[in-house]
């Protein structure tokens, strides 16, 4: 049986752990590591507060190595651009043994606005 990228997503959603913003404000708080899984093109022109930025595509490379990724007990909020990748990387931290991950619902775009404070790399001109 082939699997489409419809399939990947049913299985990463069934696993994970969604959080709205307005909950996810919280978790900052209490000084979660926020892990940004999208490219470094997009995090540089805008980010939630204290995030790193670990591309989905080299995730399972970095666990262990990046100091944001060592320990599994750890509360991690994960987000992308609207929520397919920060799925599949949250289930895949979860495989790999992240007891404690949670995912944006409506990754970035679902943060930004007036309500949830962003950060820009200051090298990035406006």
């Amino acid at each position: 049986m082939t699997m489409k990228k419809e399939d990947f997503l049913a299985a990463a959603q069934a696993s994970i752990s969604p959080i709205t913003a307005n909950d996810a404000e919280a978790l900052l708080a209490s000084g979660a590591i926020v892990l940004d899984v999208r490219e470094p093109a997009e995090y540089d022109v805008g980010h939630l507060p204290t995030a790193v930025n670990v591309p989905r595509g080299v995730l399972e490379f970095r666990v262990g190595d990046h100091p944001a990724l060592t320990d599994t007990s750890a509360t991690i909020l994960l987000y992308c651009k609207n929520g397919g990748r920060s799925a599949l990387a949250a289930h895949t931290l979860k495989q790999m043994g992240f007891d404690n991950v949670r995912m944006l619902v409506g990754g970035f775009d679902g943060w930004t606005g007036t309500v949830h404070k962003i950060e820009v790399d200051p090298s990035v001109y406006q």
